[in-house]
């Protein structure tokens, strides 16, 4: 076992563990965040994307120790403890889901892109999402819900 530290939705966390678990395995069972979907293994779907100093990672793919000293967000860390990220809230609004297992990673991914391009187009909200897959949507509600989220923000940076 290895020790190690990492802030986890701005909580520095400190670990044992082994050299071969992966980020998404580390999340889910032992800091019990499981929000954070683990769908193929082979970074295909994207349900498992955090963002790792604020750049979307697929967690499935990133050894845990490659984290130390990192921050790491969730999608359990996007919402206040008051109220949902205004991404969360679009989501449902825009019925931006419909099984919901990809949802916590395309929120993460579109939450990477509005921090770097706070009014993207269409074009650059289907790009950001390129890596997540959605077996049930079509896609349509989810980049409503993008262009939704970013006005929400836009208008509450405004106040």
């Amino acid at each position: 076992m290895n020790p190690m530290t990492l802030t986890v939705n701005t909580q520095d966390v400190q670990l044992q563990v082994h050299s071969h678990h992966l980020l998404v395995e580390v999340l889910r069972e032992q800091l019990g965040l499981t929000g954070t979907h683990v769908g193929c293994d082979t970074s295909q779907c994207g349900a498992c994307t955090v963002l790792v100093d604020g750049q979307p990672v697929k967690s499935c793919t990133m050894l845990a120790l490659q984290a130390e000293g990192r921050h790491v967000t969730t999608v359990e860390g996007l919402a206040s403890a008051d109220a949902r990220h205004p991404i969360q809230q679009a989501f449902i609004d825009c019925h931006g889901l419909q099984c919901g297992f990809c949802t916590p990673g395309m929120i993460m991914a579109a939450a990477a892109l509005l921090q770097h391009t706070p009014q993207p187009s269409v074009a650059q909200i289907e790009h950001a999402l390129e890596g997540n897959l959605c077996r049930c949507t079509g896609y349509v509600n989810i980049v409503a819900a993008v262009q939704q989220a970013a006005k929400t923000i836009a208008a509450g940076a405004r106040k």
